[in-house]
């Protein structure tokens, strides 16, 4: 299986989830790239942009980890080849 690209868009709008997000982003920390995460007070949210280059298996695995969590959204985009 060949590895590919992807951004992974996180936001947190409750952020008692913040700790289980980044154990999940840690436990996955072997395909993560770069990360960037914005604190967006006005709004009381978080937002997370996560560059990854893996399998689509273990990124499926990481974003429907993260999906699971209440109070959690999460999209990717993935290169196609």
């Amino acid at each position: 299986m060949k590895k590919r690209i992807a951004v992974v868009g996180i936001i947190i709008e409750d952020i008692e989830k913040a700790t289980e997000v980044n154990s999940i982003l840690h436990d996955f920390n072997s395909i993560i790239v770069g990360r960037i995460g914005i604190p967006y007070r006005d709004r009381g949210v978080s937002v997370i942009s996560v560059i990854v280059d893996g399998l689509v298996d273990d990124i499926s695995a990481m974003t429907g980890k993260i999906g699971k969590l209440k109070g959690v959204a999460v999209k990717s985009a993935i290169t196609k080849g």
